[in-house]
This record gives structure tokens, sequence and C-alpha cells, in this order.
């Protein structure tokens, strides 16, 4: 499989990183091709000079999973040789490092929608989704780990899946433990939106770019897959919350250069600074058990 790359290469600063996020299509319960093609995309993007490069959202199996039984007969460890294989493919380039989803067999045999972070050592960190998306809680088991953040030679990189996204406390979790970039699989299940309008995704991923001041990298998928098509939204978001490329339609690629460790500094205008500016002492109702409001009825008059 070839990918588009960069029209041209401009040689960069020491301290920045070239990112990338491959929008590839899947394909359905097809572990084996899988696993090719997303090695291959992640050798072609290295090879083209990409420090990072960020998959879909189960890339490994597809997204239309039916029902447990399927999720489990494509279901990998993290030591498996397909993450392996995403890991030879990063030492093609020193320093190199890939985050992607994948369908994951925990050591207990529960089955989680994941994502890897990996790099030319191996595997750095698994995440699981902890905010399942409609049906994925009839198939996966949610996570109960914080977003990891990992050090690497470009920056502090952290990992959340898809609807992960919508959750700012989840967000802000992974900017305090010190994240510079915030690599997003995703999978955008395509809806309407009026015309000249951003994606949600996009719209909710440049808020989350500007209040925490990183990076957001939101690699969605393209190919259709039991009747549904997908946003294909991926993008690359500056920490000042602007989107820096998009993929477009179909199999492509969103590149942009960022100097990740410039999201460190979270200074707000001549006196402020994001972090340093919170209440939290006024936020306990954000984690607050889910408040029931008795429902209101309209009055009836007989």
């Amino acid at each position: 499989m070839s990918l588009p790359l960069p029209s041209q290469h401009v040689p960069t600063r020491a301290t920045t990183a070239r990112v990338t996020a491959v929008q590839l299509a899947p394909t359905l319960l097809d572990l084996p091709g899988n696993a090719r093609r997303t090695t291959t995309a992640i050798a072609a993007a290295v090879d083209a000079g990409a420090d990072v490069v960020v998959l879909p959202e189960l890339a490994t199996s597809g997204y239309g999973l039916a029902d447990e039984a399927e999720a489990r007969s494509v279901a990998v460890r993290a030591d498996s040789a397909v993450l392996d294989g995403w890991a030879a493919a990063c030492r093609r380039r020193p320093g190199a490092v890939v985050v992607g989803g994948f369908c994951e067999l925990g050591e207990d045999g529960r089955i989680h929608n994941s994502a890897a972070v990996v790099d030319g050592t191996g595997v750095r960190a698994v995440y699981r989704k902890a905010h399942l998306w409609d049906g994925e809680r009839l198939l996966f088991s949610p996570g109960h780990a914080a977003p990891p953040v990992v050090e690497t030679a470009h920056g502090r990189i952290s990992t959340l899946i898809c609807y992960d996204l919508s959750f700012p406390e989840w967000v802000r979790t992974a900017v305090l433990a010190g994240a510079d970039l915030l690599a997003v699989p995703t999978n955008w299940a395509l809806g309407s939106r009026p015309a000249g309008e951003r994606p949600i995704g996009q719209v909710v991923a440049m808020a989350a770019a500007r209040s925490g001041h990183l990076v957001v990298v939101c690699c969605d998928r393209t190919g259709r897959e039991r009747g549904l098509d997908w946003t294909e939204g991926t993008c690359v978001v500056g920490a000042d919350g602007w989107v820096l490329a998009e993929a477009g339609p179909g199999t492509a690629t969103a590149w942009a250069d960022v100097d990740l460790r410039a999201s460190r500094d979270r200074r707000a205008g001549a006196l402020g600074d994001l972090l340093g500016d919170r209440r939290p002492e006024l936020y306990a109702a954000v984690s607050a058990p889910r408040l029931h409001l008795p429902e209101q009825r309209e009055a009836v008059t007989v």
C-alpha cells in the first residue's frame, strides 16, 4: 500500500518534531492483513521523515465488530507480533514513535479497545479506552487507568481514544501529568453538519488543545464498513487550538512540524497561567457522582 507523502521536506530545527496521522482503511476481521497495512504505513511515514506517527482506532481489527466473539477472534496481547512489527518499523528512524489503536486481549482474558505507544525498543505503554461509546460497552471492558504519559526523544506523548476526548476532565488529567502531545486514535462515524463547518470531532480537539495548550493529533479512518461511512476528519491541532493540517477524504495523511516542548509554556497573557490559574477548590462538582434530577411533568388540566 502506498500512501500520499508530503510534497516537500524542509529541514527543521532540532527541537521540532515531524508529526503525521495516517488515515487508512482497516479491513474488518482481517488481522494479518491489517498488521501488514499498519506496519507498511508506519514504515512509509518514518521513511518520509515522520518522528511521531498516529494510526486510527482499532486499526488492527476494524470497528464494526458484531459481538464479543468477533472481537475476541481478532484480539491480540500487547506483546504480540503485530506490535513487534510496529516497533521494527520505528527502528527505521532514530527516536520514531507510533501511537495506534488495537483490539487488545488483556492478561485476564478481557477484551479492550486500546492504544499502544510504541518506539524502536518496543511497547512503551498501553492505554485502554475508559469511556466506551454506545454499543462498544457490549464488546469491550472499559479501562480504569489514567492516560499514560511517555517521555520520548521529541517530548512527552500521551494518548486517549475517540469518545474519551469528549470528557475535558480526562484531557486535563493528561495535561496535569505533563503531556506535550495528545495522540487520539479515532473512528468518527459520518454525521450531518451545517455547510462550511468543521466536523464536530475536530471542534472538540481544537478546544482540548486550546484549553490544555498541547498538540492534539486525531487520526480518523476511511473505508465503508458494514454500511458505515466515516468522517475522515484526521487532523493535527497546534497548542494554540488552530488546525495545522488535515488529511482530507480517502487514504491520506496529515503532516505538521511542531515543537512539542513549547507546549509547556502555559502562560496566559502577561500575568496568567493556564494551570496556575485553576481553582480546584471550586471544582468538586466535576468529580461528584451524577446528579439525577426528578423529571418535570407538564401540569394536566382537568
